[in-house]
């Protein structure tokens, strides 16, 4: 059965405007259906198929999003904040208003790929504990990071709670020393998303993390090309090999 809408919500969902304001701007004939001027804000149709201008602009029909941000250090990942800037804010009002969310969260201070959309269902495979989606970061860290914590981190290492952690792949990329010591660069995969997981995990060894972004999440990607601060629709490959992943992990 093709899905019907009213036309007052499919432009006020598309971001053209409350029910009142779209009602108002039928009523001054700047709303046309297949080419036809509207005369009822409340006429159904098809968002889909349906040809839809207003203001001269036609309006393209969507109920799901999906983003790849570069967030930037300095802005949470959350909806809303009280003291700081949301990773939501760094989004256009238009592609707010299907109501987005970032799927896991990236500490303040950590840049890198974060998945934003509204998808609840795909948001939630990819954070179940029990899919062990694979997440990939690139840190600097303060310390000889050694072919120890290579194999340490192959075992699991236990946390400041007692935790211990599934087997993570770390890397050694770079090394370098500095007055204040030894700088590490590495690159490292975890199975899992405890609470600060990576700079926990180098406390455990006796090192520090003093910088961090994340650089994968599943099959996904971060596009080096993209400036911090800024984001792109996912392609349709990017969305094929999440939802590829998805299906094999319920299967």
């Amino acid at each position: 059965m093709a899905k019907r809408m009213r036309l007052d919500k499919l432009l006020s969902n598309m971001g053209f405007g409350s029910r009142s304001e779209v009602k108002i701007a039928v009523k001054q004939g700047r709303v046309t259906v297949d080419g036809v001027r509207a005369k009822d804000s409340g006429m159904q149709l098809d968002p889909e198929k349906a040809d839809v201008v207003i203001d001269g602009e036609r309006v393209v029909y969507q109920d799901v999003i999906y983003v790849m941000l570069n967030k930037p250090q300095g802005v949470v990942s959350a909806t809303e904040d009280t003291r700081d800037r949301t990773v939501i804010d760094l989004l256009a009002d238009t592609d707010r208003v299907l109501k987005p969310f970032p799927v896991g969260r990236l500490d303040k201070d950590t840049e890198g790929l974060l998945l934003i959309t509204n998808d609840g269902a795909l948001a939630h495979d990819l954070l179940s504990p029990k899919k062990h989606v694979p997440k990939t970061y690139e840190a600097n860290v303060l310390g000889d990071v050694g072919e120890e914590d290579i194999r340490a981190f192959a075992e699991g290492v236990a946390l400041d709670d007692g935790y211990v952690t599934m087997p993570a792949q770390l890397r050694i990329d770079g090394r370098e020393e500095r007055e204040d010591g030894i700088y590490c660069r590495i690159t490292l995969t975890i199975h899992e998303g405890k609470f600060h997981q990576v700079k926990r995990m180098f406390e455990s060894v006796g090192k520090k993390v003093v910088y961090l972004r994340r650089v994968a999440m599943g099959p996904l990607q971060l596009d080096e090309s993209l400036p911090l601060g800024d984001y792109r629709p996912l392609t349709e490959d990017e969305l094929h090999a999440l939802f590829s992943v998805r299906t094999a992990r319920n299967d």
